[in-house]
């Protein structure tokens, strides 16, 4: 097991990461006000590992009740939303009653939003069971729901106590999951951390194959450039939304497909594609750069095309985007690779051309 901080003063909370982490009572109890956790799950993670985690925490003379919502990103709303707090109530579950999120990004950050809500603030726990809920989504205190009209945009900053990441839940992980979890892996040594990204390119084959010490590594390297990130600007007022590389154009292409359609990685890394195209016609980047990051996000069997929503249709949608800025929209754009920034002072012809020249339909 490797242990990293997530640096917030008094708020400061561990990420623990490695093999058979859901038997480990001992990491969980500290964490507790009372003996009494509500775990919510899904019903595609609920079958897997909910009784073993209850099983392991009952054990452990915890109280331990569920709730068991249906999975996927089109139910991360209002309506599944309040069978979170339906369940509680009917539970009676109190103030200082742990919510425990057990799935990917979606568990956790509709269990967040949740516990930042019930009675005005619970304390809750994120077990994450996908790659990209283990390196991104359960760290950093985001969590909130979708809206039709923009991804996101509904939520609270509200951090964990605890962050326990199981390396074994990603051997019942679907492939499609798998890689878009490596979006966010990738992403990483793209806007801040050139070396992990040349570890990458030479480890990428390990990572797929789903060699355990290569999936420890590029966890907990994630997780460490994520947790300095949070650490320095929690609210991201300023350096934090680096972390947001493509996710301004990716939000723009989940919400205009249908929400589940594209997952968060895939839009993620066709959104890193326009983010890297628009930085090219800049004269930021060169072309072999842009290359060079397509090639990477083709080996994990990523898009690098974006679907063709007219240039119309994207500018509306990135146009309630949480970076916008007195009515700018602002995009992460690379300096170079390893190195990138948040701007709003962007050609708006090189913007267009890219959204009508760099797409295609999927």
């Amino acid at each position: 097991m490797q242990t990293l901080t997530v640096e917030l003063g008094d708020r400061a909370y561990p990420i623990h990461i490695g093999p058979g982490l859901l038997d480990r009572a001992d990491l969980v109890l500290p964490h507790l006000i009372q003996k009494r956790a509500v775990i919510v799950t899904n019903t595609t993670v609920g079958p897997l590992y909910l009784e073993r985690l209850a099983k392991t925490l009952r054990e452990a003379g915890v109280q331990v009740d569920s709730i068991v919502l249906p999975d996927g990103e089109v139910y991360k709303n209002w309506e599944t939303l309040n069978l979170i707090f339906d369940g509680l109530l009917t539970q009676r579950a109190e103030r200082k009653t742990t919510l425990i999120a057990l799935g990917g990004g979606v568990i956790g950050d509709l269990t967040g939003f949740a516990a930042a809500c019930y009675q005005r603030g619970m304390p809750f726990i994120q077990i994450p069971t996908t790659l990209l809920a283990q390196v991104d989504s359960s760290v950093g205190g985001k969590t909130g729901i979708n809206h039709p009209l923009g991804k996101n945009m509904i939520g609270a900053f509200y951090q964990p106590q605890l962050v326990l990441a199981d390396t074994e839940t990603l051997n019942t992980l679907p492939e499609r999951e798998l890689s878009a979890g490596l979006a966010e892996v990738i992403k990483y040594g793209l806007i801040r951390d050139l070396p992990f990204l040349e570890w990458l390119e030479a480890n990428m084959g390990a990572l797929m194959a789903r060699d355990t010490a290569a999936l420890t590594y590029a966890i907990h390297r994630s997780c460490q450039n994520k947790a300095d990130v949070v650490a320095a600007d929690e609210r991201e007022s300023g350096q934090r939304a680096l972390l947001n590389l493509g996710h301004t154009f990716g939000h723009a292409i989940e919400t205009g497909m249908g929400y589940g359609n594209w997952l968060h990685g895939e839009g993620v890394s066709a959104g890193t594609m326009l983010a890297a195209d628009l930085s090219c016609r800049m004269g930021l980047i060169s072309a072999a750069d842009v290359d060079r990051i397509a090639a990477l996000f083709r080996r994990v069997g990523l898009p690098v095309v974006a679907p063709d929503l007219g240039y119309d249709a994207y500018m509306d949608y990135m146009g309630v985007d949480k970076k916008v800025e007195a009515g700018r929209i602002r995009f992460v754009l690379f300096q170079k690779l390893g190195e990138a920034f948040v701007s709003g002072d962007y050609d708006p012809d090189a913007l267009r051309a890219t959204l009508t020249e760099a797409v295609s339909k999927y």
